[in-house]
């Protein structure tokens, strides 16, 4: 997405954002969200290109407040003004008679202004004609399948208070496995592979290499004999992905649910647990690669510590939670889970992982994690 166009789309935004408050009636309140992307998407099988295209997507949010009753849309945002503004009429219209019907709701949060803000990040990224080149050849050689996204995203929000916020960035990911057929037994083979990933806002083609050649090599170790390991507790390594599926349950640490006994971090909340003292982990909205605002148009704080040395210090409180429980809001969406989360770095060099490590595990991976025990943090 040329800055142009990027332009052209926040212009557009902002434009329907003062129609539509234009349009409300007496006691109304509106919010106005807009999810946009404008990308380009490569998937591979077998080190060859199977699919590739553009993608351009927008998606208008409509929130509408009346009598302490609140009501949901949404529409197709295509850019048009006359397309765009007869939709959102429309859409509008369609929730005047829907949140009529809807009970009222005791915590609602109305609209504020509390100042606007725009963010625009310039990514680095690959053109359309290097994409396939500068994935693929480093990974000549083996079976390698994977997925590319990369290209720019918008997120906006205007409340009928006249606060608006816009927030663009420049992004990619690309998500790979590769395979190897491995003899078991006789002539039967068994299929082991590799997963990795690598993202960001500024593509770096020798350390998208290295990591190609790091797999690979982690690739030609799985073509060793098995190892059956016995029930106990060895030393291990969880490797940055393997890291992040971890931290993905860590996510939810939102104050409503640890109100209501549902939270996985319960028992850290109550003292009755408590993780590893090296352990930081805090939303740290500096990366630029999500907005600082929610669907409400409410700012996070640029960083904010969860756990500290291991100790849930700050739950995430989202308005409608603080109105309820007589907390303070910090932020947080509706979903009050963490949307930038960052652990905090260690001291293990990465050329020492194997020497510090010894005869323990490497898992580069963990391919699925679930709650057994959500209330019991199991």
């Amino acid at each position: 997405m040329s800055h142009s166009e990027l332009e052209v789309i926040e212009a557009g935004f902002n434009k329907l954002a003062d129609y539509l408050v234009g349009c409300l009636h007496r006691d109304e309140h509106l919010n106005l969200s807009l999810n946009c992307e404008r990308s380009q998407f490569a998937r591979f099988n077998h080190a060859k290109v199977r699919q590739t295209g553009l993608v351009a997507d927008g998606t208008a949010s409509l929130n509408l407040i009346c009598d302490r009753r609140e009501a949901n849309a949404a529409f197709p945002f295509t850019g048009d003004w006359t397309v765009d503004s007869t939709r959102a009429l429309d859409n509008l219209d369609y929730l005047r008679q829907e949140v009529t019907q809807l009970p009222e709701n005791p915590y609602i949060v109305l609209p504020e202004n509390r100042g606007s803000s725009r963010e625009i990040y310039t990514g680095d990224l690959l053109s359309a004609e290097q994409v396939v080149d500068a994935i693929l050849q480093p990974a000549q050689g083996v079976d390698f399948i994977g997925f590319y996204a990369g290209g720019a995203i918008a997120r906006a929000n205007a409340n009928s208070a006249g606060q608006k916020h816009w927030f663009a960035t420049e992004t990619f990911s690309i998500d790979y496995s590769m395979f190897t057929a491995v003899e078991i037994e006789g002539d039967r083979s068994a299929d082991r592979a590799v997963k990795g990933g690598y993202a960001g806002r500024h593509w770096d083609q020798s350390a998208y290499t290295a990591q190609i050649e790091q797999s690979k090599q982690q690739l030609q170790a799985l073509t060793l004999p098995a190892k059956s390991i016995q029930r106990g507790q060895y030393r291990t390594y969880f490797a940055p992905d393997a890291s992040a599926e971890l931290l993905g349950m860590l996510r939810g640490a939102g104050e409503a649910s640890l109100q209501q006994g549902s939270s996985a971090l319960l028992k850290l909340r109550n003292g009755e647990k408590q993780l590893s003292p090296q352990l930081h982990v805090k939303e740290n909205f500096g990366g630029g690669t999500v907005p600082r605002f929610n669907e409400l148009g409410e700012m996070s704080p640029e960083e904010l510590s969860v756990i500290k040395a291991g100790e849930l210090v700050n739950p995430l409180v989202s308005t409608r939670t603080a109105k309820e429980y007589g907390k303070t809001a910090n932020g947080a969406g509706s979903g009050e889970y963490m949307r930038a989360p960052e652990v905090g770095v260690g001291d293990l060099p990465l050329a020492e992982i194997l020497t510090r490590l010894g005869t323990g595990l490497y898992l580069s991976n963990l391919h699925y994690l679930n709650w057994s025990d959500r209330p019991g943090g199991r």
